[in-house]
């Protein structure tokens, strides 16, 4: 076991993972985290709401209540959360405070917008949606106003991830005809594969100094943790057992949390 690797086990927790090859979103899928909270999506009360608590899995506090909640990705202060939900017949994205006050409809739209991903500052939220018939990546600003079409390609490009320095956007592409992680600069423009690999690959999270992306696999046979430098070098197994995926750093970089089934269920 890596002696950077973090495992935070809350077996109490009940953890849905919105499964899109191997795993949910990154930068909000399985759990999102920043200094002391962790946001996640169980179930334990009956539909899927979303729940924040403490980095070492206390305080386990429901955030929403109307029901069919995943997604949540917390802002990088900690006091808002974006999430989607499916409460209106279809996926749309949601911000709510984090003590669950100020509930709000960001997305309008007949199509599916998944995945939120928060800029560093706060004051941009990536997505994916349908809404041109194919899953592109999308940017608009934290109010929800002027959503703009970053990706351009007949193959989907999901799951975006924001550098903490807010110039780059990682996400997963399929472009080549298997999930890999790509980078592209912040506009859109420069899209590159950076784990080119004939395994599925996606679900990348950033390292707090931008010099590491973590992301998961299926190279080794079934999906674990991975970890390479920000130009996709040096890539680099950190889990080797059960089925882990969904990583995200610890705000210091000092470890990872992730999803796992290892114990038969999903667990962070």
């Amino acid at each position: 076991m890596h002696s950077r690797q973090a495992i935070l086990r809350l077996s109490a927790l009940a953890v849905l993972a919105s499964l899109l090859g191997f795993g949910g979103c990154s930068g909000g899928g399985g759990s999102v985290v920043v200094p002391m909270k962790i946001a996640f999506t169980s179930r334990r009360d009956g539909p899927y709401l979303i729940y924040i608590m403490n980095v070492d899995g206390s305080n386990q506090t429901r955030v929403t209540s109307v029901g069919l909640d995943f997604d949540p990705a917390l802002s990088a202060n900690g006091k808002k959360i974006v999430f989607r939900s499916t409460r209106d017949g279809n996926s749309e994205i949601y911000a709510i405070n984090a003590d669950g006050t100020s509930e709000t409809r960001l997305t309008n739209h007949g199509a599916e917008d998944w995945c939120p991903a928060w800029s560093r500052n706060g004051k941009k939220i990536a997505f994916m949606s349908e809404r041109d018939r194919n899953r592109e990546i999308y940017v608009m600003n934290a109010d929800g106003s002027n959503p703009t079409r970053l990706t351009n390609h007949p193959a989907e490009d999901v799951l975006p991830a924001w550098s903490p320095d807010g110039t780059k956007i990682t996400f997963t592409s399929y472009r080549d005809g298997n999930g890999e992680v790509y980078v592209m600069n912040a506009d859109g423009s420069n899209p590159t594969n950076l784990t080119n690999n004939p395994a599925e690959d996606g679900l990348s999270a950033w390292s707090p100094d931008g010099s590491r992306i973590a992301f998961t696999s299926s190279r080794d046979g079934n999906s674990q943790v991975y970890v390479m430098n920000a130009d996709g070098s040096g890539q680099t197994r950190l889990t080797s057992s059960g089925r882990d995926s969904d990583p995200e750093w610890l705000p210091d970089g000092s470890g990872i949390v992730f999803v796992s089934q290892r114990d038969g269920n999903f667990e962070i």
